[in-house]
């Protein structure tokens, strides 16, 4: 166990962290809503390293807390920290000395995520600016998606459709866009192919399978035609819960805000459920996790492990 002396909470989602921690190279990375950036030894818990991110670039914990999950890649920690000068700061993975610092945008709760094109490698970033790509080695911006709202909570993370296309959720009343990057001689371009209201992530996911998106617009979750960026269908009430795509199988998996496990059929006509059944009680929005064949689901009150049937006959939980 570690515990750091500091405290985030607020009245919508509780007391805590709200970032995920990275574990890589026999250490954990842990960012708190409180701002703390932690490292330390995955076997006996000791502390490395820890960094004050309030203290070393003078920003405030924002509405809901520092919620992102520690990047850790190209030597370097990367998190988003807010701020007009500093909304994103890279610290060396090894000593946690800060390597560099970018000014991207003041407010997301999204978490960096490293995307390789052609024969370059970036750290791209959702913020109330847009779409930004980072180079590692120094944080220079290499490209951008202009998409300004200010005060809007973008969350969501990118998901790539091909080597050169990705689809960006922007958040509620926002939308949803669909980019096109092209290479040049000295930087990539990012161009729009379309964007629609029709689907609106706040902060819950979607994925992408066999040329649609399936999540969740608001609270209803939807289908988008990828081509067109048209609306199928919008009809399932979940809450705000979160999806897995199952490829293989293909199924999806939704666990409802309520707690509940759904099957859905990835059917780009019509909303179609073929199963479902309570696994925790109470507001969830912690997003699932399946491993082989054991699904894996948590709230701020429980956690739970199920092992899935893999054939007709096993038993389900």
């Amino acid at each position: 166990t570690h515990f750091d002396t500091a405290r985030f909470s607020e009245i919508v989602a509780g007391a805590g962290p709200r970032a995920t921690p990275t574990f890589t190279d026999g250490r954990i990375y842990a960012f708190g809503g409180n701002g703390n950036l932690n490292c330390l030894d995955a076997v006996t818990g000791q502390r490395v390293w820890d960094v004050d991110v309030k203290a070393d670039l003078g920003v405030k914990p924002p509405q809901w807390g520092f919620a992102s999950s520690p990047l850790v890649a190209e030597e370097h920690v990367v998190v988003f920290t807010g701020g007009k000068e500093h909304s994103v700061a890279a610290y060396r993975a090894n000593d946690g000395e800060r390597a560099w610092t970018a000014n991207v945008g003041e407010l997301s709760y999204s978490s960096l995520q490293l995307a390789k094109l052609g024969e370059e490698t970036f750290f791209l970033i959702v913020t109330d600016q847009g779409l930004t790509a980072l180079r590692p080695a120094t944080g220079e911006i290499a490209w951008q998606h202009a998409w300004e709202a200010k005060g809007v909570a973008r969350v969501t993370q990118p998901q790539f459709i091909s080597a050169t296309e990705l689809v960006y959720g922007c958040g509620e009343s926002a939308g949803t866009a669909r980019i096109q990057l092209q290479p040049g001689e000295q930087s990539w371009t990012a161009t729009e192919a379309w964007t629609t209201t029709k689907f609106q992530p706040d902060f819950n996911d979607f994925v992408v399978h066999d040329g649609h998106l399936y999540g969740f617009d608001g609270n209803i979750f939807a289908c988008i035609n990828l081509a067109t960026g048209q609306r199928t269908w919008k009809r399932g009430r979940y809450g705000h819960g979160q999806v897995l795509l199952l490829a293989d199988q293909p199924l999806l998996l939704v666990l409802s805000e309520t707690g509940e496990g759904v099957l859905l059929e990835p059917n780009p006509k019509q909303h179609v459920e073929l199963a479902r059944a309570p696994l925790v009680a109470s507001k969830t929005w912690n997003h699932p996790v399946l491993v082989g064949s054991r699904l894996y689901v948590r709230n701020g009150e429980e956690m739970a492990c199920y092992q899935l049937a893999t054939s007709p006959g096993d038993v389900k939980n």
